[in-house]
């Protein structure tokens, strides 16, 4: 049997219509006849094109509400038939069973339902049962029958038909047939995925994830890593769906880093501006203006800002621009860019700046999913803050404002590397400790950082003094604590629930330091 293979008969059925009239004009040209359904049919026809009724080819009439139209013998027998097999090709002729050389399906729009808010039985109407039936019998049989699910292939198969007179190559087939079978595969997890969610199973027996192709990339963390970047259907405003502006393609550790800065600036209510580099942030800070902001947060760690994201939870100003322009950055994301904005940073061609649209609500749940050898590890959101309300454990009450810098601390702490220790005074980050393997090391990094950023300011005192001091866990030992006392803290904010927290407690009255428990740790591994 040839590679190439005629295409004389097409069952077009599509939800979504985009290229119909053009693709179905086009095969009617080269000859070609066309069977179709219900609203794909009715725009065929009324565009002039030829086009024969399933139900009038099959005998047999559209029932149940449309339940029923594809499910028939002379439907997946003529996707099914084997070419060239005399006992297949008896049983089409006996049967009256003409071969179908092309499928043109796109499925109903359940994904978009759920986005929707749909009522549970509108989302149940909206799952396709004939066109995943019909995409799997036609992928199968690929050595014969070319399958099309996505409207971009249109044009592939268009430019195929035309170089072959008419057929399409074997190649072409299976791949169009892996592309078929991964749409049903992330169609059906979709629904599997809203199912447990309705009858609330956060993990189910089986989970399935699906995503969306979305970018090739040069490569991964690392030159010799390959890597892509795929969607999933999570109605999340944020990397995923933010529109690229201007700048050069994003990389992996763009797109990483990005997703850290915007989920942590989406925590603030006030004006905000967070600074990250390689996914941990180097400078955090509220302002009265958003200029105010995006400078107190860069002066917490000039140096690291160099080449970082910048991440802002209010449309970003020319002003803003102005200042951002003056630095090299590799992103800027924010929910809106006015057009001052984007003239000025228009200059800087290589920038790449992101409008999101909006911000992600950090209190909504959702699933991350991290891989292991032979596996996948799979938790809810880190979407509390607190466990009911604070607690102070030390005999000196902390002041209102301490009370604002601890919470502003914690926040930022939740969005650190473990071990995590910030500092922070007047409602920004003056110290970042991240990632070390000991809590009191993370606390002697922070108190270094608030030392550079002083001396880069022309101050003489470290920005450590009369700062507050946040943990993303408890203080197994007093040394961590002390070490911040030793650097100027007045205030510690942390988790507790160490064996040694009276120890620790006691440090703290020693030291003159106030000191509240969350109730609640926030690891990031």
């Amino acid at each position: 049997m040839s590679s190439v293979m005629p295409i004389r008969r097409a069952l077009l059925s599509v939800s979504d219509k985009t290229g119909l009239i053009e693709f179905a004009r086009f095969l009617a040209s080269k000859g070609v006849e066309i069977l179709s359904t219900g609203g794909s049919a009715k725009a065929m026809a009324a565009a002039g094109i030829p086009v024969t009724e399933v139900a009038d080819y099959t005998g047999f009439p559209e029932m149940l509400d449309g339940r029923v139209k594809t499910l028939h013998p002379k439907v997946h027998g003529g996707l099914l038939g084997i070419r060239g097999n005399a006992v297949h090709e008896a049983a089409m002729a006996e049967h009256q069973i003409q071969p179908i050389d092309l499928l043109v399906v796109n499925l109903y729009p359940f994904e978009a339902t759920v986005a929707k808010g749909a009522a549970f039985d509108d989302c149940i109407e909206n799952i396709d049962i004939g066109g995943p039936a019909m995409i799997r019998a036609a992928s199968k049989n690929h050595d014969a029958v070319t399958v099309v699910v996505d409207v971009e292939d249109y044009a592939v198969v268009q430019a195929e038909m035309e170089a072959n007179n008419g057929g399409t190559t074997l190649g072409l087939r299976r791949r169009l047939a892996a592309t078929a079978y991964a749409r049903t595969g992330a169609y059906d997890a979709a629904i599997s995925t809203w199912f447990a969610e309705q009858l609330g199973e956060t993990f189910p027996r089986r989970i399935t994830f699906a995503g969306e192709l979305r970018q090739e990339m040069r490569y991964g963390e690392n030159p010799h890593q390959v890597a892509a970047f795929y969607a999933n259907a999570e109605a999340r405003p944020g990397v995923a769906s933010a529109e690229q502006l201007q700048g050069k393609e994003l990389s992996y550790n763009n797109l990483n880093d990005t997703d850290a800065a915007f989920e942590l600036v989406a925590e603030f209510q006030d004006t905000a501006c967070v600074i990250v580099k390689h996914a941990n942030p180097c400078g955090v800070a509220l302002g009265g203006s958003q200029k105010e902001a995006y400078l107190r947060a860069y002066s917490c760690d000039t140096e690291s800002a160099f080449g970082g994201i910048v991440a802002f939870n209010q449309p970003l100003t020319g002003e803003t621009a102005e200042e951002l322009a003056k630095l090299f950055l590799e992103v800027i994301i924010a929910p809106e860019i006015t057009d001052d904005a984007r003239a000025i940073l228009g200059t800087k061609k290589n920038l790449r700046v992101l409008r999101t649209g909006g911000l992600p609500n950090p209190q909504s749940s959702g699933l991350l999913v991290k891989t292991l050898a032979g596996g996948l590890l799979v938790q809810g959101r880190d979407n509390r803050l607190i466990a009911d309300e604070l607690k102070v454990v030390t005999r000196r009450q902390p002041t209102e404002q301490e009370l604002k810098d601890m919470m502003f601390a914690f926040t930022v702490g939740k969005h650190v590397k473990s071990n995590a220790i910030v500092y922070v005074r007047n409602g920004m980050t003056v110290g970042v400790g991240a990632g070390q393997m000991s809590r009191v090391n993370s606390s002697r990094i922070a108190a270094f950082r608030a030392e550079q950023a002083a001396k880069t300011a022309g101050d003489a005192e470290s920005w450590a003094k009369g700062s507050v001091v946040a943990s993303d866990a408890f203080f197994p030992f007093a040394d961590g604590l002390l070490a911040a006392a030793e650097a100027g803290a007045t205030a510690v904010i942390q988790p507790g629930g160490s064996v040694r927290d009276e120890e620790v407690i006691k440090a703290a009255d020693e030291a003159g330091l106030a000191m509240v428990f969350t109730g609640m740790r926030h690891f990031r591994h």
